[in-house]
């Protein structure tokens, strides 16, 4: 226990007297991460609106009437433009917050 005692003191010695390292911070590749994954995510989200609405089309033309399969057609095309929607809004969003943080940190 003596032991135990006295190694927990001199690990809190040691963190205790270490002096403190202040890296500089390199925002421009944190920006530019995060600039580029959400240019994958809105490509990706993009690219799959464009199919949703390529399925939602085809099902709206070929209900022939059904108005259930229209139901289902229109809601398919209207989810996804929301979502595309959303998909540009982050996009621009994430635009204007990086220029901010890049004039706030020069």
């Amino acid at each position: 226990m003596q032991r135990l005692r006295s190694l927990w003191i001199s690990i809190t010695m040691v963190l205790l007297s270490a002096s403190t390292a202040f890296a500089a911070p390199d925002l421009s590749k944190v920006q530019n991460f995060a600039t580029n994954v959400i240019q994958v995510l809105v490509t990706i989200a993009g690219l799959l609106a464009a199919g949703f609405f390529v399925m939602g089309g085809i099902g709206y033309i070929t209900s022939s009437g059904n108005p259930e399969n229209l139901d289902r057609s229109k809601k398919i095309l209207i989810y996804s433009s929301i979502g595309l929607a959303v998909c540009i809004g982050a996009l621009v969003l994430s635009g204007i917050v990086s220029d901010l943080a890049s004039q706030s940190f020069k």
